[in-house]
């Protein structure tokens, strides 16, 4: 038999049997649509966190309290240590142009949280404090009012900065500056709003900055053993791009001096790229974990097509024996449930790429459980992956049936009934 005939044959026998034939693709439809979806969202939020990192700029380096474990995550979620061991004096001698040439510009904060409240709005948020650079070196922009300057740093003034996403939650449409708000019961004054740093699932815009000493000083007062303001972190901003190792070598030398160290350091220095590094590997990591689970479902499905070849292959025993008596070989036979097998992966196949994909342009924009936008990635490779990985199901799990109607005697399967 021709290539064609085999083909042809195989669409007949399955469409002898319609309902069957689509309950057994059902299996393999929700298998490739799984992989589809999750592959796509986990590309999407990979995507989304790579465009959010590089908005922050390429010659950023963020300098956390603890030892690191070499992994990146310190710098992105400021959990370097468990007691601060920087402080404010240390990013001010980082300012140094003979000790740190490579140093642009420095931006210490410090991390804490407290309700904010607006009239009868309340909300639990991060608040960050800061010094009057730290719009320059995060590269934000303020998009109504001002930022904070070093006369508000100076008098520890009860003001504060909100981004793009707490000012909604709080004031929605109306124009923040000026009104006056409570952070843990304590009355601030917006003096400005940012612009929206939100990207996809990947959000920066829930957060109100105030000066760096008013926090310390009526939020998070913890002044190390020799009074001097402990800092959380402290973001560097180097010359350029391509002074980023000559600055982290200055920044190491001069907190190593001033914390007299001699053995291993107290602080973790992160650059823009080993933290997006970081985050891409566990993102790719949890890309494949949810593609390894939804492939089950595919194997599923060819257990099930397995089952229904098998089935197939005892109702058609009759016909397997007059087809050998009438010459067919056991490679035709084999040949002809193999195809069998292999057309409804294919097709089942083809119908989960179809669904997959609009769900993921579905998905594309909407927002997740009312918070940050879905963005969502398809990927040409993954999609290709998918189909290839069915049809090879499709003859995996086909060939079992298929060698046992292949073996069947001519003689014993005419008498069959």
């Amino acid at each position: 038999m021709n290539p064609l005939d085999v083909v042809l044959t195989a669409l007949s026998a399955l469409a002898s049997n319609k309902l069957r034939a689509a309950l057994t693709l059902l299996g393999i439809v929700i298998g490739v649509t799984a992989v589809i979806v999750l592959v796509s969202l986990g590309r999407g939020v990979q995507k989304s966190i790579t465009s959010a990192f590089e908005s922050l700029g390429t010659n950023l380096i963020t300098v956390t309290s603890g030892s690191s474990d070499g992994d990146g995550f310190d710098a992105l979620f400021g959990d370097g240590g468990d007691v601060d061991t920087l402080t404010l004096n240390d990013a001010y001698a980082l300012l140094d142009p003979i000790k740190a040439p490579s140093v642009a510009a420095v931006a210490p904060q410090i991390d804490t949280g407290a309700p904010v409240e607006f009239g009868s709005r309340a909300a639990g948020t991060a608040v960050l404090g800061v010094t009057a650079d730290y719009d320059e070196v995060r590269l934000y922009n303020v998009e109504q009012g001002e930022f904070i300057s070093p006369v508000h740093v100076r008098d520890a003034a009860s003001v504060a900065v909100l981004d793009a996403g707490i000012s909604k939650s709080l004031f929605g449409l109306r124009n923040p500056v000026g009104q006056r708000i409570k952070l843990s019961g304590r009355p601030f004054t917006v003096i400005g709003v940012l612009e929206s740093k939100e990207d996809g699932i990947f959000s920066f815009s829930h957060r109100v900055m105030i000066p760096i000493t008013t926090a310390h000083y009526r939020l998070h007062f913890h002044p190390n053993s020799e009074g001097e303001i402990q800092v959380s972190s402290i973001n560097v901003q180097a010359a350029s791009g391509e002074v980023i190792e000559s600055a982290e070598g200055e920044i190491r030398e001069i907190l190593r001096l001033r914390h007299r160290i001699l053995d291993e350091d107290d602080f973790t220095i992160t650059t823009q790229e080993q933290a997006l590094e970081a985050i891409e590997s566990a993102i790719g990591a949890f890309t494949v974990f949810l593609g390894s689970i939804a492939a089950i479902s595919l194997l599923v499905g060819g257990i099930g097509i397995m089952n229904i070849m098998l089935v197939s292959v005892t109702e058609r025993t009759r016909e397997i024996g007059i087809r050998k008596a009438m010459g067919a070989k056991q490679r035709d036979i084999l040949l002809q449930f193999v195809t069998e097998a292999a057309v409804l992966c294919f097709v089942g196949g083809l119908v989960g790429l179809t669904l997959g994909g609009l769900i993921t342009v579905a998905m594309n924009g909407q927002d997740f459980l009312g918070g940050p936008k879905l963005e969502t990635s398809i990927d040409v490779q993954i999609t290709l992956l998918a189909l290839s990985v069915s049809i090879g199901i499709g003859f995996f799990f086909g060939i079992y049936p298929a060698l046992r109607a292949a073996r069947l005697h001519p003689i014993e399967a005419l008498r069959h009934e």
